[in-house]
């Protein structure tokens, strides 16, 4: 690996900070439960931690409702915690990216607030989409959007004199005010809190709704104002990917590299980039924009080998092409677990979980960078029974609905023990974590994992080690080798292969001999069902 470009073939661990591991008992995670994790986070061996938002917030939205970008919401510690825990990472080669949440902020923002004060066609409301009413009175909103966590997305404020007023957008909820980064100060804010966490010592950011920021500067209707909603994804061509984007991450790619240059040691951007299509992704990591932008096509993909082929074919071609790498991801804080959504059926099959663990191996076999989603190396499943008076998401409590709710991947992990809270907080016995963890939870626990050599932990542990020795892992091509139907296989460097058979019967392996590494039992000559392997292809 090029340690300057150190990120081009990261493998780096989202910690969803308040289910990692709680220090204070009051069971929510936290700051200094993420530190004392890091040891643990040294052994699997990954290269760096994505830290979800810790900072100052109402959790209307669990942080994305940010009220100060520059502090730490005493939920999770202080700023003197969070050096600590910079300090102790960097003391174990570990590097440490912030979540940085561009596009919207609280409505307890002190800017918000005086937005509401000062009144219509004030400086404070240019920071915001503040804009009159249709219709008698105003009473309508300015346009047909629709909130992607449900609704419209405008809401109407009460002006200071008390009569009903504006109007303000919101593309997610009424909460969450969106910015308007037409307004200079908008952008020159972003930058002193860039600023401000780069001399603390971050190694870069992780940048949510990286495609939005900018809206159609006339806010006309859309011919499909549910879009957003009905997909819980960001298609709105008026809300999102506007062209003037690009010059935001045009300016932060500069401000990274005026730190680069001062040690050399280079800063990361990543964005959370959803759009329609790869070559549009692309254009996000163009050389003087972002270093990275997750590529969430394989996430979708189903279990299938032309599906993953074509995914994967795209990302190469398009992504590749402008001299950045493919950011591989196969799951995160938003999505449905990935042992889940491959299918584990009730009957105790196990397919899904290894579907899961040969997805994985792909994933690392893959050229450039993956993220791993915590929890995932020990194979945890989706919590699909969480009783309705538990869950938090603001998409249930906005549509009574518990379609696509992420409440089930957000379950506080498990650590150690046969109960809850499974070694997850300090407090005592009865401590309840802030989301309810089953039963079953004991099958998964950290301390189980570690000492069953079988386990998914070691899988993902014996993967990432496998990865940073062997010189044809990491960055660089691959090439497709010719298979039977169902089966995915490729070459990395001149030897090594990796194939996936995506079928549920046995065939014959594309290597002789035994695997490096193999999702699953794999004898020699035989690639089983639902199994990936690698091997060092000697002929």
């Amino acid at each position: 690996m090029n340690r300057h470009h150190w990120w081009r073939d990261a493998v780096i661990y989202q910690v969803y900070v308040r289910s990692f591991l709680d220090s204070t008992g009051d069971g929510i995670g936290d700051l200094a439960g993420v530190r004392a994790g890091l040891p643990y986070l040294k052994k699997l061996g990954v290269d760096g931690i994505w830290l979800s938002p810790f900072y100052p917030s109402p959790q209307h939205d669990h942080g994305y409702d940010v009220a100060d970008y520059r502090d730490v919401d005493p939920v999770f510690g202080d700023l003197a915690e969070f050096d600590l825990l910079v300090t102790a990472a960097r003391r174990l080669g570990i590097k440490v990216l912030l979540d940085i949440v561009p596009n919207h902020c609280s409505n307890e923002h002190p800017w918000f607030r005086e937005a509401l004060a000062a009144g219509p066609g004030s400086p404070e409301r240019a920071r915001f989409h503040f804009a009159d009413g249709r219709g008698p009175d105003g009473t309508e909103p300015p346009n047909n959007w629709h909130a992607m966590f449900g609704g419209s997305a405008w809401t109407r404020v009460t002006e200071p004199d008390g009569r009903p007023g504006q109007w303000y957008l919101h593309m997610f909820t009424p909460e969450q005010p969106d910015w308007n980064w037409r307004d200079p100060e908008v952008a020159a804010e972003f930058e002193r809190t860039l600023r401000f966490w780069l001399d603390r010592g971050v190694d870069g950011f992780r940048i949510d709704v990286a495609a939005g920021l900018f809206k159609h500067p006339e806010l006309p209707d859309s011919p499909d104002p549910e879009a957003d909603a009905r997909t819980r994804d960001s298609v709105n061509p008026l809300a999102w990917n506007q062209p003037e984007v690009h010059d935001v991450w045009r300016h932060w790619r500069s401000v990274c590299e005026e730190y680069t240059a001062r040690d050399g040691h280079e800063r990361l951007l990543v964005g959370e980039v959803s759009v329609p299509s790869a070559r549009e992704h692309a254009r996000y990591v163009r050389p003087d924009e972002l270093h990275q932008a997750f590529f969430f096509d394989l996430l979708g993909a189903q279990w299938d080998a032309d599906a993953f082929r074509k995914v994967i074919s795209e990302a190469m071609e398009d992504i590749a092409g402008t001299g950045s790498t493919v950011t591989w991801v196969l799951n995160n804080h938003d999505q449905v677990r990935t042992v889940t959504r491959y299918g584990e059926p009730a009957d105790g099959s196990g397919i899904g979980a290894a579907r899961a663990r040969a997805a994985a191996l792909l994933m690392l076999a893959l050229p450039g960078a993956a993220y791993i989603y915590q929890g995932e190396e020990l194979g945890l499943p989706e919590v699909v029974d969480l009783p309705d008076e538990v869950l938090t998401d603001p998409i249930f409590r906005r549509t009574g609905s518990r379609a696509r709710i992420r409440d089930g991947c957000r379950v506080p992990l498990p650590w150690s023990g046969q109960a809850s809270p499974f070694g997850f907080t300090s407090g005592a016995e009865s401590a309840k974590p802030w989301l309810p963890q089953p039963e079953y939870f004991a099958e998964y626990a950290t301390h189980r994992a570690l000492a069953d050599t079988r386990s998914s932990w070691h899988l993902y542990r014996d993967g990432l080690q496998l990865r940073a020795a062997l010189h044809q892992l990491g960055e660089g091509t691959l090439r497709w080798l010719d298979t039977q139907p169902g089966v995915l296989a490729f070459t990395r460097g001149d030897d090594l292969v990796c194939a996936v058979n995506f079928g549920t019967a046995p065939v014959p392996a594309p290597v002789a001999g035994t695997p490096l590494l193999a999702s699953g039992p794999c004898p020699p000559g035989v690639l089983p069902g639902s199994t990936a392997a690698w091997w060092i292809d000697g002929s």
